[in-house]
């Protein structure tokens, strides 16, 4: 649990650092000499992207914890694997589901 913790930080330290970079070059920003100016609208790209991520990244981690309390029970008690993987699919659409529509509102949020 820790390394994955350790990796998590270092992804979301490395997306902090790394995607004004990516917005601004997009926006054709970043050139030689010239100064850089951030609009709204790459500080919303910006936001948007993030807000995706973490969404995706927040769904992962659902999906990871869940799988690991099935296998952790089914181990358990055997007998009832069938009755926990019907819970564990159940759960994980509904998790899965979630995740999708955070990031389709942050597309929303892009067209707008």
């Amino acid at each position: 649990m820790n390394k994955i913790y350790r990796i998590s930080v270092i992804c979301l330290i490395l997306a902090i650092i790394l995607s004004p970079a990516a917005v601004l070059a997009a926006d054709g920003a970043v050139s030689g000499s010239e100064t850089i100016s951030i609009s709204k609208a790459s500080l919303g790209y910006l936001g948007i992207s993030i807000g995706a991520g973490l969404a995706a990244i927040g769904g992962g981690i659902g999906i990871g914890l869940l799988s690991a309390s099935v296998v952790d029970a089914s181990a358990r008690q055997p007998e009832m694997q069938g009755k926990l993987l019907t819970l564990m699919f159940i759960a994980a659409a509904l998790i899965e589901g979630l995740a999708l529509f955070a990031i389709v509102v942050c597309m929303l949020c892009l067209f707008m």
